[in-house]
């Protein structure tokens, strides 16, 4: 999308800090970071330099899947604090120049919402607000194979549940207990605008909308392909599904048009192709800003999914990225992350989280936000923290992990893909617990937070954290990185990442060295100066995980 510097939204020169609030500090003892850990930690957001804060799910909640299974929308769960809480980190944000981004979890809620417990009942009026369903024609409820399809759940094990009082069952596309709320019913949706904008009024700046291009499903719920095992791929029905833009047009026309404010909407969208993302962020549509895609980090997942690791092809990163760059470029807009609360640590990932932890992770910093697009960075990202490396089943606490390994009987590739690798807690210092909590803290810390913590990084001027400053900082003060046209430079090239920049007279040469030896590089053209790096004295070669920008003007 091509804007002016006069008329570009804010979030084109923006960068997002993803907050795990379960993992981030915690005020009150208890073991659980919390709203008021967030407010006391603020110091470390300011000075970073970002823009505004992604909030994951405080909402009240049963804390089957840390939050991401809601009871009740418009209130904050007492693990977490009050709404009073939240109204103070709000201001306290604004006071410095900070947005908040809420969590929006709409496709379900918890079986504890009093939405889903009233549709229990087979008379209640919110019956149709899930998708209930009798068992298959001529079995009976219980009976093998009497669930109405064959779709395998997210979490393992099928999609639907049997509730033994009605004899029928329900979808749930994630945990038995996050039962799928019918969109095709306008109360439904009507009850979900009206939380919105109730957030909306109190002062969030947008929403980041969980697995929103699954809302819409085919009513008629047809069978899926089996793959091998037990349970169906039924994506092709819920998949960007009939009634998806409907729905999102819908929303936007009924919660955010007309506000003066510019809110920020980010889909995350599993399954979303280059194509559909441009229908779902071209501005003249007025569906989302942006959307989560999840093609980059799948490049090292082998047959079996997530768990089965492959290692990554530097070539199969740099085609997964320039086509998403080259695919947004005249129309909508990329959004840029390497971490979430869903993903394993960079720098353990795609980098060396050893001896070259510091270069390899500024090296991957660099190449990312230099991108066109914004840059989320997620929690202890900027610390340059590596993933936990457990050993045993008993230090997990994550959902799909634990069901994985119920289901497969093994812990294969866990430690280097489960979730949990980002939710150990936040690193603050080397003082017991990483100065995360005087209590006992509800999962592991990572055993390297003597060495990884944000007072020895804030405290070294070469550090990750401040190299992520120094990408910031470029971001808001250069229009090139914000607006520039992406071109890649050696494609094929199996260790080096080169690309450039163009804006008004202004290229940006950004190389990246994504292995752990010295590699020449041959550019045809001039980069001009070097402007940043994270090697302190010049080279002709780049050294190992070394990051490189330059500037040439004219």
């Amino acid at each position: 999308m091509s804007w002016s510097v006069e008329d570009a939204p804010w979030w084109t020169r923006a960068v997002v800090y993803q907050v795990y609030p379960r993992s981030f500090a915690d005020s009150d003892g208890d073991g659980i970071g919390d709203l008021r850990g967030i407010l006391h930690r603020l110091d470390h957001l300011v000075e970073l330099g970002v823009d505004a804060v992604w909030l994951s799910p405080v909402y009240a909640s049963p804390q089957d899947d840390n939050g991401y299974d809601i009871s009740d929308y418009q209130a904050v769960d007492p693990v977490f604090g009050t709404l009073d809480d939240l109204d103070e980190l709000i201001a306290a944000l604004h006071e410095h120049g900070i947005k908040l981004v809420m969590d929006l979890v709409v496709n379900h809620t918890s079986d504890e919402h009093p939405w889903f417990v009233e549709s229990r009942d087979p008379t209640s009026p919110k019956r149709d607000w899930y998708w209930w369903r009798p068992p298959r024609a001529g079995l009976a409820a219980g009976a093998p194979g009497a669930e109405p399809t064959n779709w395998g759940s997210f979490f393992s094990g099928s999609v639907w549940e049997l509730d033994e009082t009605s004899g029928e069952y329900y979808l749930h596309l994630f945990s038995r207990k996050q039962p799928d709320l019918n969109w095709e019913n306008e109360e439904v949706r009507q009850a979900v605008y009206a939380m919105m904008r109730w957030w909306l009024d109190r002062g969030v700046d947008g929403f980041r909308m969980d697995v929103v291009n699954v809302l819409s499903k085919d009513t008629s719920l047809p069978d899926g392909p089996v793959h091998g095992g037990v349970w169906a791929d039924g994506s092709a029905s819920y998949i960007c599904g009939p009634r998806i833009h409907d729905f999102l047009a819908e929303m936007h026309r009924a919660v955010f048009a007309g506000r003066p404010e510019r809110l920020l909407t980010v889909g995350e969208m599993p399954g979303v192709t280059i194509d559909q993302a441009r229908v779902f962020t071209d501005p003249a549509r007025a569906e989302v800003d942006m959307v989560f895609q999840f093609e980059h980090v799948g490049l090292d997942h082998g047959p079996g999914g997530k768990f089965d690791v492959r290692p990554l092809r530097l070539a199969d990163l740099k085609a997964s990225f320039g086509r998403w760059q080259a695919g947004l470029a005249d129309i909508g807009w990329n959004s840029l992350y390497w971490d979430n609360h869903d993903q394993p640590r960079i720098v353990s990932r795609f980098g060396d989280d050893g001896h070259f932890r510091r270069e390899s992770a500024t090296m991957l910093a660099t190449v990312l936000h230099l991108h066109r697009g914004t840059p989320f960075v997620y929690q202890g990202e900027e610390l340059g923290m590596t993933n936990a490396h457990f050993t045993r089943l008993d230090q997990y606490r994550d959902i799909e992990t634990l069901r994985h390994v119920e289901a497969s009987g093994s812990l294969a590739g866990v430690a280097e893909r489960g979730r949990d690798n980002a939710r150990t807690p936040m690193q603050w210092s080397s003082d017991p617990n990483a100065g995360f909590s005087t209590g006992t803290p509800w999962i592991d810390v990572n055993e390297n937070f003597g060495i990884i913590n944000a007072a020895a990084e804030r405290a070294d001027p070469e550090s990750v954290f401040h190299h992520y400053r120094r990408l910031i900082a470029l971001r808001h003060d250069d229009p090139v990185v914000a607006l520039g046209d992406f071109t890649m430079l050696l494609p094929d090239h199996e260790h080096v990442y080169a690309f450039t920049r163009s804006w008004d007279g202004v290229t940006l040469t950004v190389l990246g060295n994504f292995s752990g030896s010295l590699q020449d590089v041959v550019l045809d053209h001039d980069p001009g100066e070097l402007i940043l790096s994270n090697y302190s004295a010049p080279a002709t070669t780049l050294r190992p995980w070394e990051a490189r920008v330059h500037r040439h003007v004219g």
